[in-house]
């Protein structure tokens, strides 16, 4: 969060991604940041997948990012 906030400050527009578990740490964080960056979640979890479960998850949101980044 800390880092989508640091590149958005700097002009530079970002989109924040998440695992969906983290909804509400999220919102919490980007509250007490005083930055709602723009957010897409992805399915839990993330760690244990492989490329290719990992390009699927990535095909499934690509058009979220894109119109995230557009807001």
């Amino acid at each position: 969060m800390h880092d989508i906030t640091d590149l958005e400050r700097r002009g530079i527009p970002g989109v924040f991604v998440a695992s969906d578990v983290f909804v509400d740490a999220a919102a919490s964080q980007a509250k007490a940041l005083g930055f709602d960056p723009a957010s897409v979640f992805v399915e839990h979890p993330i760690q244990d997948r492989t490329d290719d479960e990992m390009r699927v998850i990535a095909e499934r949101v690509v058009d979220d990012v894109l119109v995230a980044l557009q807001s």
